[in-house]
């Protein structure tokens, strides 16, 4: 069955070149194998990434693509062979859009709890990340008496000939025995045994910002593994999550609560004393208010993780029906029920004459 690669890159077949750059790039970085350490079936798909975008990001390919179902029919095999066979350099589609190749250091993750005051204010958290970091006796080289690489003469990179049956072609790809570097060393390091590399546990320290909210991720550049052979380092990724709060929620930067008040706070209105994330403040609480109303506290929310202005806290009303009522109370209460009951008897009788005189007309 024919591939679609319109498909593997989940884009429409009138997609600009853009949504298709962007769409690969979102996918290659999900299933780069880097990032998926031992992971057979994210390096299939990365290939077949690859492959894709490898057709459609070229003019003429993507051409012949739409109109034969393939890539290589007609003028397409004319103008040469590019692609990605068995053994094709990976990396190096990957690195132009990432800053680097599959040679740069892995990507670590690490899962930071929060209390709920700690995401809203922010705080500073040191944690420890066990990872391979540069060797620090050979500093990062792997040795002693730096030397050029015999086996690609220094260039870092080696190339082959590919026999095909439209010719032969050239391949360059990475030199295996210096990574790239075009250096070796005479003196192998006894501390990391020629690797430039050692396991070892770091303390990080992490800068969680106001307002970061429960699943949102921090990207600490640098602080992943070291590269090999002097390559970047990887990143590290801190995924937070907030542990919820016994009176407080949260909608995006707006705090939310639900206050009780009495029937007779609610009936004649009342200034009450709020909690809020910063402490107590006084609101208003207008006479009628009924249960379920939702008063505004401007700015007592929580502080935008972008800087974008401060959320509000949104007070729900519970207006509490008293339980047990003294004979005052009862009274009271007896009273403006019957005088509640007058006014809907008035009500009735005009609606009874309104009735009458509706059908009459």
């Amino acid at each position: 069955m024919a591939k679609d690669y319109y498909e593997t890159l989940g884009v429409q077949k009138n997609a600009s070149e853009e949504e298709i750059k962007k769409a690969y790039k979102t996918l290659a970085k999900k299933y780069h194998p880097d990032l998926n350490p031992g992971n057979k079936e994210a390096e299939q798909k990365f290939k077949e990434l690859n492959e894709a975008y490898s057709t459609l990001s070229d003019t003429t390919k993507r051409n012949n693509f739409d109109r034969y179902g393939s890539a290589d029919q007609q003028q397409g095999f004319g103008q040469g062979f590019e692609g990605f066979g068995e053994g094709a350099d990976f990396g190096d589609l990957f690195g132009s859009f990432f800053g680097g190749g599959t040679r740069k250091g892995r990507d670590l993750k690490y899962e930071m709890e929060l209390t709920f005051l700690e995401a809203c204010f922010g705080v500073e958290k040191k944690i420890s990340v066990t990872k391979l970091s540069r060797c620090e006796s050979c500093d990062g080289l792997g040795g002693t008496g730096e030397q050029k690489c015999t086996l690609c003469k220094g260039s870092g990179r080696i190339q082959r000939n590919m026999r095909t049956p439209f010719g032969t072609f050239a391949q360059a790809s990475t030199c295996t025995t210096c990574m790239g570097m075009g250096k070796t060393v005479k003196t192998v390091c006894t501390e990391c045994k020629g690797q430039a590399r050692i396991k070892n546990t770091k303390t990080v320290t992490v800068k969680i910002p106001a307002g970061i909210n429960d699943g949102n991720t921090l990207r600490m550049q640098g602080e992943g593994e070291a590269g090999a052979a002097g390559q970047r380092s990887g990143d590290l990724f801190v995924e937070v999550y907030v542990t919820p709060h016994d009176i407080f929620a949260r909608k995006e930067d707006d705090i939310l609560i639900e206050f009780p008040i009495s029937f007779s706070q609610a009936a004649l209105g009342d200034s009450v004393q709020v909690p809020t994330i910063r402490g107590e403040v006084k609101m208003k609480v207008p006479a009628g208010t009924q249960s379920g109303t939702m008063l505004r506290l401007k700015n007592e929310g929580v502080e935008n993780v972008n800087g974008h202005g401060m959320g509000d806290q949104l007070v729900r009303i519970q207006v509490k029906t008293p339980e047990k009522l003294s004979a005052k109370q009862k009274e009271l209460l007896e009273k403006l029920a019957l005088e509640n009951k007058e006014k809907l008897s008035v009500q009735k009788g005009w609606f009874d004459k309104f009735k009458e005189d509706f059908i009459g007309i």
